[in-house]
């Protein structure tokens, strides 16, 4: 699944015509679910009107994929509030961050998750990302959580492979685990995780689909060939803070991106050099910038 950019236009605005484009180009390239409004989405930024006309957009270009948009924040009530909406606009799923910033207890966290899970009927994936948030969710709160109606999966991006084992040893055998950094991607399949939520596939959707399709069927040949020809461009899409890098890649390539929205800015002079070295070792983009 792609954590899809908000591409904006020159003056800021949320660009909707580039938003579709990017949609069907990931269809177009074998992207099985569309994740809009997460870290990538540049989500703290968007307005709650926004918020509503994306997630409209990308279910009415995406037909039959499943759109699962971010709806966490660090507030319970509004997390609730956009999850429920996002259920009503016809969303598959939702993902949820661990609140951010205020650092809740394992015992916050999960009755955070058991507010939300209680409120709406789609299914959620619980986002683990400590180095954003603050806060680790362990997997014993995890485990926890599984037990809740509409729990489904973990978006895992702790960045311990160590950890990542033990979710999965742990965790119901209909619970799904996924990687939230590219790079953890196939050894977390190896583990016996399901596929990634990726930030690279915005750029290289056939790429990253391929990898994981290969991963998931035993073809570790292939799976590992895929693997570290991508393996430079999953570190210097975070070069510097996400989603600056993948939009700078994308819109080098003509794609549907704009810049970031403040306090996110342009990357540094020598880190774009860095990135467009990177770039040009693959074929499959067309840098025009």
């Amino acid at each position: 699944m792609t954590a899809m950019v908000t591409p904006f236009d020159q003056k800021g605005n949320v660009n909707y015509d580039g938003l579709e484009e990017n949609t069907k180009y990931q269809i177009k390239n074998g992207i099985s679910g569309l994740v809009p409004l997460g870290t990538t989405g540049e989500s703290p930024t968007i307005t709650t009107e926004e918020r509503k006309e994306i997630i409209e957009a990308v279910i009415n270009a995406a037909g039959k994929i499943p759109v699962i948009p971010g709806t966490g924040t660090n507030s319970t009530e509004k997390t609730i509030k956009y999850s429920k909406e996002a259920e009503k606009l016809g969303a598959d799923a939702v993902l949820i961050v661990s609140p951010y910033y205020n650092k809740p207890s394992q015992e916050g966290l999960f009755r955070h998750f058991k507010a939300v899970n209680d409120a709406i009927d789609i299914p959620v994936i619980v986002y683990n990302i400590q180095s954003r948030t603050g806060v680790n969710i362990e997997t014993s709160t995890l485990a926890r959580m599984t037990k809740l109606k509409n729990i489904a999966a973990v978006k895992e991006a702790s960045g311990s492979i160590a950890q990542m084992m033990d979710v999965i040893n742990q965790m119901p055998e209909d619970f799904t685990v996924l990687s939230g950094d590219d790079n953890m991607t196939l050894p977390l399949i190896a583990a016996g995780g399901k596929g990634v939520i990726s930030v690279v596939s915005n750029l290289l959707p056939r790429m990253v689909s391929d990898m994981v399709a290969a991963a998931l069927k035993g073809d570790n040949e292939k799976a590992r060939k895929i693997n570290y020809k991508l393996l430079p461009i999953f570190k210097a899409a975070f070069i510097e803070t996400n989603p600056v890098p993948i939009k700078t890649a994308m819109r080098w390539a003509g794609m549907p991106s704009g810049h970031c929205r403040l306090p996110l800015c342009d990357m540094l002079p020598e880190n774009e050099e860095k990135l467009k070295n990177v770039l040009k070792k693959y074929q499959e983009i067309k840098i025009t910038a």
